[in-house]
Order: structure tokens, then C-alpha cells, then sequence
């Protein structure tokens, strides 16, 4: 464990995987910010975060407008990740634009399709729908029996180096001033009234004052929330992650197919990746990431094959469980100041939208805590009174 330098910050952030360096880089970039923030992460390894485990896909197929422009951003973001850097040292980050393809086996699913590509499109989204026939001759590998349609994006969708970027803002966020320490935060004290924190106590035995506490601890979310007395409806979600060979490659990318049952495939290089939830699917342990191999063997290999059939013969090359912080409300952000407790902030609750969304939703918590409004894009609609409201955010498109 690590002590920090001071007895003071006006920021501290509780947890440094990729959205603590996100909102740590994107408030020492700031100009206007001129306080000093602290880091604090438990396992500087970064071994189990949701970082560790993401598959770093983007996507502008979602309903919500806010969503598509978040991931609109989250693009732009990538292809001027040198210039945002301003670092002749940075690395070009390419976005491998195989888009997704969400397949549609029943009309009700069909016509949410085609009602989300208006949406899409009209935002500049290259979002076509496409009719069976359609996408059979574009991509000739899929056995389409029983699918009335699809929606395709081979502009600004796909996969990138999501690991570079949280490498690069970790860097130069400690570069700008940001102080990361190998720590825990453990006990988190309010004033008398109860409205605003006032100072963390850390593993080390340390406690350190505060003006203004940022929850960026991903599936352990609500641990972190509870330490202030509050609630957040956010918990570990297992996900499985698995990258396969096959014996007779396809002739073209495969896109980020999303088959009715719930499985996913893409390209991955000269290999190929899937993923799928479980079919029973309880919040875990924050340590357990223990596979199910079964679920290889019963129902991915078997909707692979059947969706694919050159992949009747592949070689499962490697696995992994990792965490979805789930939000189980509405399967969407929670950013911004709690209602009542006016300095702690919320950056919680992402469900699987995390990465791709990281870029615009750090920009806009460093905004809220330097000016307290947002000024790029307006996030007001992710915020913490819906949950104390009941009042969820509707986003069709969750995978």
C-alpha cells in the first residue's frame, strides 16, 4: 500500500482502471481545473477490472440519441486520439470498422430495427437495414434460416485498442498532476448534516480530506456507494469472452454479429472472438471470475455453427470470465452528483457500454466538476434522481 503525498485533494477518485483515468486525464487536461486530484486504486494490475476483460467494441446502434452521439464522440475520440494526446509520442489508434450486424427473427424485432436506423441515420449514423436476401449477398457465410432482417454500420462501429487508450490516459493524466496510489479506500465520512463528504479513510490508515468524491470503482460500485450511505442498483455480472480458430477461414470480415440467442461473434485478427451471457445470469462475487465451461460446449459452439457453418470446425484458442458493472434498473449509466449528497459523483453502472462510451462521459464528469453543468454534450438524462424517481432510461438496444 502506498500513503499519498497529502492530507488533501479537491478531487479523489475511487478506482484508476479506465474511467478514474478517463475524468482523472480529462480534469488535469482542463485549463479551467487548477485543483489536485488523487487515484486510488486497489490493485494497480489491473489483473480483474473490467478494463482488463473488455472486448473494446464501438457502436452507434443504439435508440437513444444521447447514446448514439456519446458513441459518435467515442469515434471521433479514437481517429484524433494524437491530436487529443498532443503527444508526438502517441500512437494511432485504428478503429476496424466491420460494424455489428443485429439479426432480426421475429417482425416485432424487425421493425425496432428499422425505427432505430431512422433514428441513426438522421444523426449521420451509416446504419442501413437490410433484408435477408440482402445480407446473404454481402456475406454469403451466414445461414440465415429464420431471419427476416438485420441492421448493418461499416462506418465508426467495430473494434480498437481500448487498452493503448486507458495505458495513454493513466500516463498522461500522472504526467498533468494526477496522483495514483496503490490503495483502498475504505471508510468514506460525511459532514454532520449528511450532504457532503468530507474526507476517505484509506486501508493504510490514512485519511484524507476532499472536495469533491468521484465513484469510478466499476462493479464494485455499490460497496463504494454504501461506504457514504447510499444506494446504487449496480452489480457484477458475469460475461464470457472466447477466441476460436477455425479450420476453413471466411473469406471476408465477419462483423460484430449479434444472433437472436443472445451470442456474438467478430473477426479478431486472424482469429475470431464470441461472447454470450449466461442463460442464468445472478449478480457474483467481485472475485469470482470462475468460468462455466459448459456453456461453450451447450450453447455457443452449437449457435456458431448453425449461424456459421464453416465454423462446424474451429479450435477454442483461449477464454475468459470478466464483470459487467450492471446496472439492474436500466441497463445504463449513472453519472453525476448524488441528489443529496451533492459532492460525491457517480460514474457507475455502464453494463457492458463502458469503453465505448468512456471519452465523452469522462469529458463530461471533468466538466461537471469543474463548471457543475455540462458543456459538450448534455448528460443530464444518466443522471442519479431517475433512480430515486423510478424513472428508467430507455435504451432498446442492450446487448
Amino acid at each position: 500500500m502506498q500513503a499519498p503525498e497529502n492530507t488533501s485533494y479537491d478531487v479523489v477518485i475511487v478506482g484508476g482502471a479506465m474511467y478514474g483515468s478517463s475524468v482523472a486525464w480529462w480534469l488535469s487536461r482542463n485549463p479551467d481545473f487548477n485543483g489536485s486530484i488523487l487515484v486510488v486504486e486497489r490493485d494497480p494490475t489491473y489483473e480483474f477490472s473490467s478494463t482488463s476483460h473488455t472486448n473494446s467494441c464501438i457502436r452507434q446502434q443504439f435508440s437513444a440519441e444521447v447514446n448514439i452521439k456519446i458513441s459518435q464522440f467515442g469515434a471521433e475520440f479514437i481517429h484524433g486520439f494524437q491530436d487529443f494526446m498532443q503527444d508526438d509520442d502517441a500512437p494511432e489508434i485504428v478503429l476496424q470498422s466491420y460494424g455489428y450486424m443485429y439479426l432480426a427473427d421475429n417482425e416485432a424485432f424487425a421493425q425496432t430495427l428499422r425505427e432505430t436506423q431512422a433514428i441513426q441515420q438522421r444523426l449521420g449514423a451509416g446504419t442501413k437495414y437490410m433484408s435477408a436476401d440482402e445480407i446473404k449477398a454481402d456475406y454469403p457465410f451466414y445461414n440465415l434460416d429464420g431471419i427476416i432482417g438485420g441492421n448493418h454500420n461499416l462506418i465508426n462501429e467495430g473494434y480498437f485498442d481500448g487498452g493503448t487508450i486507458f495505458d495513454w490516459w493513466r500516463r498522461k493524466a500522472r504526467a498533468q498532476g494526477a496522483e495514483y496510489v496503490h490503495n483502498e479506500v475504505v471508510v468514506i465520512t460525511k459532514n454532520a448534516s449528511g450532504d457532503r463528504v468530507e474526507s476517505v479513510t484509506l486501508a493504510s490508515g490514512e485519511v484524507v480530506s476532499c472536495g469533491t468524491l468521484v465513484n469510478c470503482s466499476g462493479p464494485r460500485a455499490a460497496r463504494t456507494a454504501r461506504m457514504a450511505g447510499l444506494e446504487i442498483p449496480v452489480e457484477p455480472r458475469k460475461r464470457y469472452t472466447y477466441i476460436f480458430a477455425a479450420e476453413n477461414p471466411l473469406d471476408r470480415d465477419l462483423p460484430l454479429t449479434i444472433d437472436p440467442s443472445g451470442v456474438h461473434m467478430r473477426s479478431d485478427g486472424k482469429y475470431y472472438l464470441a461472447g454470450c451471457p449466461p442463460d442464468d445470469d445472478p449478480a457474483v462475487e467481485y472475485d469470482d471470475f470462475v468460468e462455466d465451461h459448459s456453456l461453450w460446449q451447450e450453447k455457443v459452439w452449437p449457435v456458431l455453427a448453425t449461424r456459421v457453418p464453416a465454423f462446424e470446425a474451429i479450435k477454442l484458442m483461449n477464454s475468459w470470465a470478466g464483470h459487467y458493472a450492471y446496472n439492474v434498473f436500466d441497463q445504463n449509466a449513472i453519472i453525476g452528483p448524488h441528489t443529496q449528497v451533492s459532492n460525491f459523483i457517480f460514474v457507475n453502472g455502464f453494463s457492458g457500454h463502458g469503453l465505448q462510451q468512456s471519452p465523452a462521459m469522462g469529458r463530461g464528469v471533468a466538466e461537471w466538476i469543474t463548471y457543475g453543468e455540462y458543456r459538450s454534450l448534455d448528460l443530464s438524462s444518466f443522471g442519479y434522481e431517475r433512480i430515486e424517481k423510478h424513472t428508467a432510461f430507455v435504451e432498446k438496444a442492450v446487448i
